[in-house]
């Protein structure tokens, strides 16, 4: 399976890292390019850019923030927020992404996922997942999209099985219940995300504690754990969760 690796994320808005609780009340973080950088010094293996307010107000992707943040590092760089098109991912692979995450025109129009997994590649497409509790779900897990603001009647499970079958090359579910709390992450949905398909799956969604980041493993079954708040208001180091890991039997890159 490889070492598992950890994954910060850059929450953009207005030019700035924020970070928010339940997808709201939104504290800034800091500068993107700062960020990301110290993230690369201290062991990151991968970084996630995401512009949460890009569908909401129905624009294009920044891709003047994507360029600045890629340019400064060289760990790979996964990124998200009003793609809507085919040539919304030509624009952020050529600015320095290395992945791009689709949630909401995805959901919209199923298709986008193939194409896009055709013309530039598996590898290159990662479907991010908003999700909540519903026990009307056949998996206890509604989709909602539109930065969490819609919830859309559909299982987000079953969601994550078409994707796979689609073309996406890595899944990452958020539980809106779990977003910003740092009380841990929804084991259960990462669980049953990685139960239903085979490829790597992101845990993300209030990691608080090194023993959160172990459980998201051993647990959930994550490959990649993706963390903000621990690490941009420096509860948690990279180095900190890493030997955590490695302490833990689990496989990881120092």
């Amino acid at each position: 399976m490889g070492p598992v690796k950890i994954m910060p994320c850059l929450d953009m808005k207005s030019g700035r890292v924020v970070k928010g609780i339940h997808f709201a009340n939104l504290r800034d973080a800091g500068d993107p390019v700062g960020n990301a950088t110290f993230y690369q010094q201290e062991g990151a293996d991968e970084l996630a850019m995401l512009d949460i307010d890009a569908t909401l107000e129905n624009r294009k992707p920044r891709v003047e923030w994507v360029r600045k943040v890629s340019s400064a590092i060289h760990i790979p760089l996964t990124v998200g927020g009003g793609i809507s098109e085919l040539a919304d991912v030509e624009l952020l692979l050529e600015a320095g992404a290395t992945k791009v995450s689709m949630n909401s025109s995805a959901v919209n129009r199923p298709a986008l996922v193939e194409e896009a997994a055709k013309m530039f590649g598996s590898e290159c497409i990662t479907i991010a997942i908003d999700s909540r509790r519903n026990s009307e779900m056949p998996s206890g897990f509604e989709l909602v999209i539109l930065g969490g603001t819609k919830p859309v009647a559909k299982d987000a499970v079953e969601w994550a099985k078409q994707c796979e079958t689609l073309g996406a090359s890595v899944i990452l579910p958020t539980s809106m219940d779990g977003d910003g709390t740092q009380k841990g992450y929804d084991l259960e949905f990462t669980r049953a995300i990685a139960d239903a398909v085979s490829l790597p799956v992101v845990a993300s969604g209030g990691a608080g504690s090194l023993q959160d980041f172990s459980e998201a493993v051993t647990k959930g079954k994550a490959r990649i754990l993706l963390a903000a708040s621990v690490f941009h208001f420096r509860i948690l180091s990279i180095r900190q969760v890493k030997e955590h890991l490695r302490d833990q039997g689990i496989e990881v890159t120092l």
